[in-house]
């Protein structure tokens, strides 16, 4: 049984508020303060900084909460598993990428959660921050564009991708089957972030071809796919982005996608999960539908 002490200091960084906290967890103030200065003396140090008007959490502090969340996470797979519940009856945490995303994938886990009645819970991150939590167990799995290196994972390779060029159906570039890294410098070219697997993969094969990025004219950087895919629509520039994360626009001539000549950018779709994981059936059946369509 998880301390309720550990729960406390969860929900007491989760609220940024002792009070907060106390009036989440159904109880007082002092009761709150107390449990975190319980903590402190147990493990010798200091949880949250105390000398500005936010609590912020010491790095001390920051260790033992994830200490805490993995512990957490533990318990609650521990319980299902010894109350008998069956895998059919089981929901899942999974993780994706923002590229995944925008991948049918998202439309296939909700089909399956409806015909199996599961509750799948999605949570967008990077591969690293995505990988991390399913060493701690905060996620069942996570389903990721790009190779996987981490040891202490496990992945199912589930589809591969490539990147293009996309353009919208009323740029000159749209009638033309393929393009050159020429052609594309001079154009206005909308990115994902420098921390994006896209634009790694993309700046990684340029590089390897003697270019610097500095020679394409980047006007902007964005986070989120679905704004990228807007603007270029809208004719404000062109992108490079996964083929899987258009799919949608394309089969509907919103988006047109060109491959790039000389440069393959092709890469994984991958299920990862930890050593341990133990439900397999879940990864047969999730490659099934995705492969079905």
């Amino acid at each position: 049984m998880l301390d309720t002490k550990l729960y406390t200091l969860i929900k007491v960084a989760e609220q940024g508020s002792f009070t907060k906290a106390a009036n989440v967890l159904g109880l007082t103030q002092p009761a709150v303060s107390q449990h975190i200065r319980a903590l402190e003396d147990e493990y010798g140090t200091r949880i949250f900084d105390r000398s500005t008007n936010r609590l912020i959490l010491t790095r001390e502090g920051d260790k033992l909460l994830t200490a805490a969340r993995t512990m957490l996470s533990i318990d609650d797979k521990l319980r299902q598993e010894l109350s008998g519940v069956n895998f059919g009856a089981k929901d899942l945490n999974i993780g994706i990428t923002h590229t995944v995303e925008s991948n049918r994938i998202s439309q296939i886990l909700t089909r399956y959660a409806s015909e199996r009645g599961i509750t799948i819970r999605l949570f967008t991150h990077q591969h690293e921050k995505l990988f991390q939590r399913i060493r701690n167990y905060e996620l069942d799995l996570a389903i990721v564009d790009g190779m996987v290196t981490d040891q202490e994972l496990r992945k199912t390779t589930l589809d591969t991708d490539s990147l293009v060029l996309v353009v919208s159906p009323e740029h000159a570039f749209a009638s033309k089957s393929r393009i050159s890294i020429d052609e594309i410098k001079a154009e206005k070219l909308i990115l994902r972030l420098p921390s994006s697997g896209t634009v790694n993969l993309f700046t990684s094969t340029v590089e390897s071809r003697g270019i610097s990025m500095k020679e394409f004219n980047v006007i902007l950087e964005v986070d989120n796919i679905a704004t990228i895919k807007d603007l270029v629509r809208a004719g404000y520039g062109v992108s490079v982005l996964a083929k899987s994360a258009c799919a949608d626009e394309l089969t509907k001539g919103k988006l047109i996608a060109l491959p790039i000549e000389g440069m393959d950018m092709t890469r994984e779709i991958n299920i990862v999960y930890s050593k341990d994981f133990q439900y397999d059936t879940f990864l047969k059946d999730i490659v099934a539908y995705y492969r079905e369509g």
